[in-house]
């Protein structure tokens, strides 16, 4: 299953979305990061849209663990990316960069992720790009 889970941040890395979703299933439950929960593909993908307007990032450091049984895995990374385009609720953009650590954790079933649940310090970020 780690495998999966390597494919969806290489697509994260350059920007495939498509890739990102071929990793999910049809049912995928995205929890966002102090923020709602979105659910299916079509939402999962209008939140891809959304991001890749609004900002440019790349993870690095990368670590996976996996359970023992496949069905869980998580991963802690570095974000550095760009702020490109005011975000609602957020400060104003002007191209700021920023780097903060990250991680996410994933429910997987049949080689696919059934649930995405991201966390970062948002004060961290915001306090970077203000």
């Amino acid at each position: 299953m780690s495998e999966t889970i390597k494919h969806y941040f290489d697509a994260f890395n350059i920007g495939d979305t498509e890739g990102m979703l071929a990793c999910l299933s049809d049912d995928i439950v995205h929890h966002v990061n102090e923020g709602g929960t979105r659910r299916g593909k079509d939402m999962f993908r209008d939140f891809c849209a959304h991001m890749e307007e609004s900002y440019r990032e790349e993870l690095s450091d990368m670590v996976l663990f996996t359970s023992e049984d496949g069905t869980r895995a998580a991963a802690e990374f570095v974000v550095s990316g760009t702020y490109l385009k005011t975000d609602e609720g957020l400060p104003e953009a002007d191209g700021q960069t920023y780097k903060l650590p990250a991680g996410t954790f994933f429910t997987l079933k049949d080689g696919l992720i059934t649930r995405i649940t991201t966390y970062y310090n948002l004060s961290d970020w915001i306090n970077q790009v203000s």
